[in-house]
């Protein structure tokens, strides 16, 4: 079998030169190069020739296959760079759609979380955070909540079943209170700490509770620090918080101090506001009341200030905390707090 070795070299260079796209030129590329292509057909019928001809065909051969290797390798470039550029449009349809990519979405919590601490930080409030799992001491001794205080009680903590630390019992933090005395051991006043963070207690899962919820806890310590500062504090917080809801317009927000106890601070109260769905008339929302509660707050108790070396005769301070949660869900009017965690991309995507 004999070829003519200058024809098909001159046939394959001029293939080369009309491919448009690589699809044909791997189709070009196979039909001469491959297993079964043409030059193997021809390599495989040097046997047939005479022992002087076949070792100077063979070398023609093997020269044009690398001649074919080189051009077929220079178009492959020279197409995938006509890609790039985009200098021939016959190559790809440019009116086909692409290939959109799904953006996630920040949570709620976190977009209240972001917002509230911004709040604070524009007020002169630093943001502080904590580990989840504290001592008794840091949880409850510190705070001036004594052994007997209900909330010590295994059915409304969690307590974690390992060696204790400094003879203290380990547990997941059931308020975000605990970084108050982590931060106050180790500062000195004046200072102005927010404590953003989960915290956890054994409640059953319904609308309105959760084992795992988030807070967010504020203090402030200095010379001569005033309940009408706290006041005017949660005031301002409330009005900003509030002003971009729906359903509600900050700038008109409504408060009421009632008294209350928390072991930590004294004097203590609950913080109220007028309901922002039905303006203070009474709804389903508001219990008929006319009041939404959204903390707790009060001035830091003396014995509180005695258990991280403080003076209570030199300094007093003031103290707040509140439920993330119970924020999101007035500020966006949801009425499950489950929603928040069950990863419905349907709820998800709305924020």
């Amino acid at each position: 079998m004999s070829f003519d070795l200058a024809k098909l070299e001159a046939d394959a260079t001029a293939e080369v030169q009309e491919i448009k796209d690589l699809e044909s030129l791997e189709a070009l590329r196979v039909k001469y190069l491959g297993r079964r292509g043409i030059i193997s057909e021809a390599i495989s019928g040097l046997s047939q020739l005479s022992a002087e001809e076949r070792p100077r065909q063979g070398a023609q051969l093997n020269n044009l296959k690398n001649t074919l290797n080189d051009l077929i390798q220079k178009k492959t470039e020279e197409l995938k760079n006509t890609l790039v550029t985009g200098t021939a449009k016959d190559l790809f349809d440019i009116t086909m759609p692409g290939v959109s990519q799904d953006l996630g979405n920040i949570h709620p919590i976190t977009l209240v979380i972001d917002e509230i601490c911004s709040i604070f930080v524009s007020m002169g409030f630093h943001i502080v955070e904590g580990p989840e799992i504290e001592t008794e001491f840091n949880n409850f001794s510190a705070l001036n909540i004594p052994l007997e205080h209900p909330s010590r009680d295994v059915f409304d903590t969690f307590y974690i079943n390992s060696p204790a630390v400094d003879g203290q019992k380990l547990l997941l933090r059931s308020h975000t209170s605990p970084v108050q005395i982590r931060a106050m051991k180790i500062r000195k006043p004046p200072l102005a700490i927010i404590v953003p963070g989960k915290v956890f207690r054994p409640d059953a899962v319904d609308a309105s509770h959760s084992f795992m919820f988030h807070q967010i806890e504020g203090f402030l310590v200095d010379k001569e620090v005033r309940f009408s500062d706290l006041k005017g504090l949660l005031y301002l917080f409330a009005q900003q918080v509030f002003s971009a809801t729906k359903i509600g317009g900050g700038q008109d927000i409504k408060m009421r101090f009632r008294p209350h106890f928390f072991p930590f601070t004294e004097p203590s109260a609950e913080v109220d506001i007028c309901c922002i769905i039905c303006k203070g008339e009474g709804c389903s929302v508001c219990g008929r009341k006319g009041w939404l509660e959204i903390l707790g707050a009060g001035m830091i108790h003396p014995n509180v200030f005695k258990a991280v070396g403080y003076d209570p005769k030199k300094f007093t301070g003031l103290a707040f905390g509140m439920g993330i949660e119970r924020i999101a869900m007035l500020k966006y009017g949801i009425n499950d707090i489950r929603l928040f965690f069950e990863n419905d991309l349907r709820f998800l995507k709305q924020f």
